[in-house]
């Protein structure tokens, strides 16, 4: 039967995709101080403050690959060849080894994890995520009807997984297992003893895993980073990482997919990937062009420079922030983020997490994401890639904020008495060059 007027709908997949990031920082309408300068711990973008810089190495990689005209068009939609073969010569190690037949390269590691997500599972399966998590895997899956079961991280545990929890939510319809290591948003680096125990579970229950890995490398002194496919003997992995992160090039949009299959057991699913990707015709060829000599000759000292700026960062947040009465920082391990609880039973003038970083906006134009972002209330995320400086304001900022709704029996005499007792803030001198205010 013809139409007989004008009625077009958005698609299924359009109306089940849900970014929970932008529905809540949208939905929070913030209102800066206007007399305080923005400070957005929020923003994960490590190149934004203009602090943290790419290496010349890898600028001039682009550079050559743009004037030799060798890149301008078409590729293979997996990626040029010697592209895909720098990626596996950069990811293999020791006994592991990479083949470049197994890698596809993708506009950035979030098209990588679409499309493992979309290859590996159909409407009305499920996948499990962690929680708190990078939200991207639950709307990547539930815009294509993908169910997602999250499975918790241990706060008093630097975020290792609970396995049994874990072990809990496998059912016959579990199509893969997200596992993200190094973290966003928590910053843990998991043991090798750790990383084992979830690869035995998913040989136990003959579940593929997806391991989002794009900040591999990124780690503070005393851990290491492991990659999940070294450690397995039978179980399958589909590995996803790209330039964004270590390489601090984000907007380039290069990432891949590695395709750890020793059996086989993939082999459709593979099929499948190399169809996916036929769907944009394959990534950025520019960036494909530079990619050989940007992953071999990229200097140890500008990953390491990069790594030392962050960890002094997460070092100097965490002494801040653990003097400030409410707050509980979790020390990272790795990555660009650190989590911090909110004892909300010492603020009862917000209902949340989300009134309280709308608030701390309002009144001293410090963004952090609320815990709600990552489906993990009570806490909130504040990056560390930030300037020093930043950082330090930042955190005499919280500390004011924090003074102000703080409450508890011991602390809350009577009005009468209280304005005895308040106390001057101390000023404690940091390097003997910065200074901040904290409430005593």
């Amino acid at each position: 039967m013809a139409r007989q007027g004008w009625k077009v709908e958005s698609s299924q997949m359009a109306k089940n995709t849900h970014n929970p990031i932008r529905h809540i920082v949208e939905s929070l309408n913030l209102q800066p101080n206007p007399d305080k300068h923005m400070i957005a711990l929020s923003i994960g973008d490590p190149t934004v403050f203009g602090n943290l810089k790419t290496s010349d190495v890898v600028t001039e990689a682009v550079i050559e690959s743009l004037k030799c005209g060798k890149y301008n068009g078409y590729t293979a939609s997996t990626g040029y060849q010697e592209a895909k073969e720098a990626v596996a010569n950069y990811t293999s190690n020791g006994d592991y080894k990479v083949s470049p037949q197994d890698v596809i390269l993708c506009s950035g590691c979030s098209c990588a994890l679409d499309l493992c997500i979309s290859a590996i599972a159909d409407p009305g399966q499920n996948i499990l995520i962690p929680r708190p998590g990078f939200p991207i895997y639950k709307t990547l899956a539930e815009g294509l009807g993908i169910k997602v079961k999250q499975y918790n991280l241990d706060p008093t545990r630097a975020w290792e997984v609970d396995l049994n929890h874990m072990k809990s939510l496998i059912d016959e319809n579990t199509a893969a297992i997200v596992v993200n290591n190094p973290s966003n948003p928590c910053g843990s680096v998991f043991s090798e003893r750790h990383l084992r125990d979830i690869v035995q579970i998913a040989s136990s229950y003959y579940v593929p895993i997806i391991a989002d890995e794009i900040y591999e490398h990124l780690v503070f002194k005393g851990h290491k980073y492991i990659s999940m496919a070294s450690l397995s003997s039978d179980v399958p992995i589909l590995s996803c990482s790209g330039l964004t992160k270590r390489f601090l090039v984000p907007g380039w949009r290069m990432g891949w997919i590695i395709v750890n299959d020793r059996d086989e057991i993939l082999k459709e699913v593979k099929q499948g990937l190399l169809k996916l990707s036929q769907r944009i015709i394959g990534g950025n060829t520019i960036v494909q062009g530079a990619i050989p000599k940007i992953l071999s000759e990229t200097p140890q000292e500008f990953y390491q420079s990069t790594i030392d700026i962050i960890e002094r960062q997460a070092k100097i947040a965490y002494s801040l922030i653990s003097e400030i009465n409410g707050l509980k920082p979790i020390m990272p391990q790795g990555a660009m983020y650190m989590m911090v609880k909110i004892d909300m039973t010492k603020f009862p003038r917000f209902k949340g997490g989300m009134d309280f970083v709308k608030k701390m906006v309002e009144e001293e134009s410090v963004f952090c994401l609320p815990g709600e972002s990552f489906q993990f209330a009570g806490y909130m995320r504040i990056v560390l890639t930030v300037p020093e400086e930043q950082i330090i304001e930042a955190c005499a900022r919280m500390s004011e904020f924090c003074s102000r709704y703080y409450k508890s029996k011991e602390e809350c005499p009577p009005p009468c008495i209280r304005s005895f007792n308040k106390q001057p803030p101390m000023v404690i001198p940091l390097n003997n060059k910065n200074t901040v205010c904290k409430s005593a």
